[in-house]
């Protein structure tokens, strides 16, 4: 696992990374195009790893061990992979997923390939008055304690949306190349910072 990078053993480039903190990716939402019409009862009755409910949703679902992903396959030829942990596993998983397909003897392709959302996620390790920082960027933030407890953040440039606890954790959602995630909390961390709560 060579493009997973462990905290506190590998010094973070503070060129890139001037907070000092790299978001670590979550989950790698990709999707590809098999180029063919799929018949999913087939699909569903001979893999081993996949469920079929019609009734329930339109697609086969799909589940490798290694990497770890599961996938919606569509019958129009669509795959959704899910659950990767970088771009290349994503990549990987949905290759292994089309092999499948072509070993059910479906002339199944491997087109358009794509990452559609990149979900990081860090700790800043220190709390964050959510109410102050959704009245000074009102304009950006909603913030309903009710009904979720993290404040929405909706970053213009890069178009990324955080979700922000008050312990000091964020998710970050959105991306379609891990750089803007690493961006966006660069923007983000001085505002953070801005919002820390005093210890009492």
């Amino acid at each position: 696992m060579a493009d997973q990078v462990l905290e506190g053993i590998q010094p973070v480039d503070l060129q890139k990374h001037p907070s000092g903190i790299v978001p670590t990716l979550q989950n790698i939402v990709s999707t590809v195009n098999l180029d063919c019409k799929l018949d999913l009862k087939t699909i569903a009755l001979q893999a081993r790893n996949a469920e079929y409910n019609p009734k329930r949703f339109a697609a086969v679902i799909m589940r490798i061990r290694e990497p770890k992903t599961t996938a919606l396959i569509f019958a129009s030829g669509k795959m959704v992979c899910t659950g990767a942990k970088s771009e290349q596993q994503s990549k990987l998983a949905a290759r292994k997923y089309a092999r499948i397909i072509q070993k059910l003897g479906f002339p199944a392709k491997f087109k358009d390939f794509k990452i559609q959302n990149i979900v990081g996620s860090c700790d800043v390790r220190f709390p964050i008055r959510l109410e102050g920082l959704a009245y000074s960027h009102g304009a950006f933030s909603s913030y309903e304690p009710e009904l979720f407890p993290g404040l929405i953040y909706r970053m213009k440039q890069p178009k990324i949306v955080l979700l922000i606890f008050v312990s000091g954790k964020i998710v970050l959602t959105g991306a379609k190349v891990r750089e803007e995630t690493y961006t966006a909390f660069e923007n983000i961390y001085p505002v953070l910072t801005e919002f820390r709560k005093n210890q009492q």
